[in-house]
């Protein structure tokens, strides 16, 4: 792979610390949140993992409306991240996106998705590692779901 762009972050004292990329542009102070039996009132990395999904996701969804010259509109795209535990004990991550797409049109609303997925980085890091649902608002209110499915061995 060749390399276009590398991101620098330290973290200290884990989830009750801090975290800060070597440009300063991103320094945060961490607490668990309250669902974690934490304090709360302060980020959390499943908040900064959701911020740089739905930024991501949405991006691929701008480039792949762009090459087909395809209108989004003023599309947004959410990302839900929760945490929580396997049968095993361990934990997991789990994901949803909610993509608006407000003048698209369902039909075309579907291909987009499925091409940003395909391209997304972030969809690309966790293929296979866990599930992905996207559920989607096309124009007219229409809407519908697609289910990204971990692979299982």
């Amino acid at each position: 792979m060749d390399i276009l762009y590398t991101a620098r972050a330290t973290a200290t004292g884990g989830r009750d610390g801090a975290v800060r990329t070597d440009d300063g542009l991103l320094d945060l102070q961490l607490a668990y949140p309250t669902g974690l039996g934490g304090p709360g009132g302060k980020t959390n990395p499943e908040q900064l993992f959701a911020a740089g999904y739905a930024a991501c996701f949405l991006n691929a969804v701008k480039r792949i409306a762009g090459e087909r010259k395809v209108g989004i509109g003023k599309a947004t795209a959410t990302a839900e991240v929760g945490i929580g535990r396997l049968e095993s004990g361990r934990f997991a991550l789990d994901v949803s996106l909610i993509v608006e797409l407000p003048v698209t049109p369902a039909d075309t609303a579907r291909t987009l998705i499925e091409g940003a997925h395909d391209i997304c980085p972030y969809s690309n890091a966790t293929r296979g590692n866990l599930d992905v649902r996207i559920s989607v608002k096309a124009a007219d209110d229409r809407a519908f779901d697609l289910h990204f499915a971990k692979a299982h061995a």
